[in-house]
């Protein structure tokens, strides 16, 4: 056992594991260093504080200095930066209130976290132009807002803090623009899913703007917002939320492996190049579980389970981090979107070959009150139905579903895999064919052939002449909305009319979700014509409307919506 462990960083993973360290063993010496002055802090819960949900800013300390010293017997040290690792010696450079001592150790643990990304945009530095990472920049937030009461704000970035906070400053009465660079916002998500969540934000008057990145700050006074496209948006406050990156400069200078996406490099043990020397959170780099590859994922939860095994490994306990999926939520006002494993963009990177598919299904029974659809996208290998990936975008039930789709992700089950899973089922809580189940099913159906499956976007691909569209909707939802240039006959009339339908063109058929063009499907093929199903749907193709140029203004856009 060793005799003497030395913690840099507090909050989930350098707290996480000296309490599990102690829990193992009650001889060690274990002496942890926080340059800043909380041990523990629930930094995802920070924007909601700034609004007033979360009313008590004392709810935030998950842990005290005094409470952790007591319960786990741990020399905490606060206001302490370890500044330099000398590795020859075992011993660590620390500053504190402007002296310099050094502390030996058996084993150093490194959990720096992530910091930040500050871009170099002129004027960045001015007054009223923030960042939110930790309990001091929520307390000057807070102070803000409550004191001067900002009438417009300007969020950089649309990813988790961004939109977290734009939620919450539109509680408090603010007016909010969302700037973002990128063509969408919410990067986990592939586009279609993320114009789900960008609408919502629009109808809770929020502006978006994408495509457009941020030339300066200028103005007098109040923040003028210089764009990329030469728009100019006026703001009281500026909140920078364009992304994380690890903390590796202590780990560099001493001489440590840095992996090729920035992260401390580690083994399956959480072991840096240094056999004595561990490092978890938001610092290192960790393998998707799902392509083998390198991969920086700034989550609480990964962090919390690394924080066991690095002590786990420390104790002499041999335990493998197995990696991550980067399974991930956020609340949007009343809208859930959630996101597991790899999605479209991260396999086109890798040159992966993958079939995906839509469902739109109910929370729980229809016919039981309260019901909410929820859209469901599953990404699989066109081979073995492998789960690579998920998406959820819906107003209730969307967290326990990502979870059991998260498992299938983690334990490679595959899409024959989600129709077999038996779930709990009672009208109030779910269908006897849960959401999870109809994902399998329509993807079983598209690899066993039952189905061929067209999407939205590749209809830009074929001649106009060598298809016709097919809407198989109801006459009532026709009238709230369709498809210009679509032929309409109703599934519950296709066997009469099927006179009606050229048997020399592809026949591309739509319905509200796919359901109904599946059976409209079945039914076409089996009287030899040439058919495929649009996967999602009319409600795919909503989302999908959206065009974009360069600076597009989100709230210029809006779409017809079927009620």
């Amino acid at each position: 056992m060793p005799k003497k462990v030395l913690i840099v960083g507090g909050v989930a993973g350098g707290a996480g594991t000296a309490a599990r360290l102690r829990r193992l063993d009650e001889t060690v010496e274990i002496i942890m260093f926080e340059r800043g002055g909380y041990i523990s802090f629930a930094n995802c819960g920070l924007p909601y504080y700034i609004s007033g949900v979360i009313n008590e800013r004392d709810k935030l300390l998950v842990q005290t200095e005094e409470a952790m010293e007591e319960r786990f017997s741990i020399d905490i040290r606060l206001h302490s930066e370890v500044t330099a690792i000398h590795r020859d010696t075992r011993e660590v450079e620390v500053v504190s209130s402007g002296q310099t001592y050094r502390e030996s150790y058996d084993y150093l643990v490194l959990s720096p976290g992530a910091s930040p990304i500050i871009p170099s945009i002129p004027g960045i530095n001015r007054e009223g132009i923030y960042t939110l990472r930790n309990m001091a920049d929520v307390d000057q937030l807070k102070a803000l807002v409550t004191e001067k009461k900002p009438r417009r704000a300007v969020i950089i970035g649309g990813g988790y803090i961004g939109i977290e906070m734009a939620e919450n400053l539109k509680h408090l009465g603010t007016d909010v623009t969302i700037v973002e660079a990128a063509g969408q916002i919410m990067g986990p998500l592939d586009v279609e899913m993320a114009r789900v969540v960008e609408k919502t934000l629009m109808d809770k008057g929020i502006e978006i703007i994408l495509n457009d990145g941020v030339k300066s700050f200028d103005g007098q006074g109040n923040i003028e917002v210089a764009l990329s496209s030469g728009r100019k948006v006026e703001a009281d406050i500026v909140l920078l939320a364009v992304g994380v990156k690890p903390e590796n400069r202590l780990a560099r200078n001493a001489g440590l492996a840095i992996g090729e996406r920035g992260g401390i490099k580690v083994d399956d043990c959480l072991r840096t190049s240094d056999p004595y020397i561990y490092a978890l959170g938001d610092a290192i780099e960790v393998k998707d579980i799902v392509n083998g590859q390198p991969a920086l994922i700034p989550l609480a939860g990964p962090a919390n389970k690394q924080a066991r095994i690095v002590a786990d490994n420390i104790a002499g306990r041999k335990v493998e981090f197995k990696g991550s999926q980067g399974t991930s939520i956020i609340k949007v006002f009343d809208l859930t979107a959630a996101a597991t494993g790899n999605n479209e963009k991260m396999l086109q990177l890798k040159g992966t070959p993958y079939a995906k598919s839509y469902t739109i299904s109910p929370s729980h029974a229809a016919y039981y009150p309260g019901a909410i659809p929820m859209i469901v996208k599953i990404i699989f290998s066109p081979e073995g139905g492998t789960l690579f990936g998920a998406q959820i975008v819906g107003k209730d039930g969307v967290d326990k579903r990502i979870d059991v789709l998260a498992t299938a992700v983690r334990m490679g089950l595959t899409v024959y895999d989600l129709e077999e899973l038996e779930l709990a089922y009672a009208p109030p809580y779910s269908s006897a064919k849960d959401p999870v189940n109809m994902a399998g099913f329509t993807a079983a159906n598209i690899l066993k052939g039952d189905v061929r499956v067209m999407h939205w976007e590749e209809l830009d691909n074929l001649l106009e002449d060598s298809y016709i569209l097919l809407d198989v909707r109801t006459d009532k939802e026709r009238q709230q909305g369709y498809v210009e240039g679509s032929v309409h006959i109703p599934v519950d009339s296709l066997r009469k009319r099927l006179n009606e339908l050229p048997r020399d063109k592809r026949i591309i058929i739509y319905c509200k979700i796919g359901l109904r063009g599946y059976i409209a499907y079945r039914i076409l093929v089996q009287n030899g014509f040439d058919a495929v199903n649009l996967s999602g749907g009319y409600d795919i193709y909503q989302a999908l409307l959206y065009q974009y140029g360069e600076a597009v203004n989100m709230n210029e856009q809006m779409t017809r919506q079927e009620k």
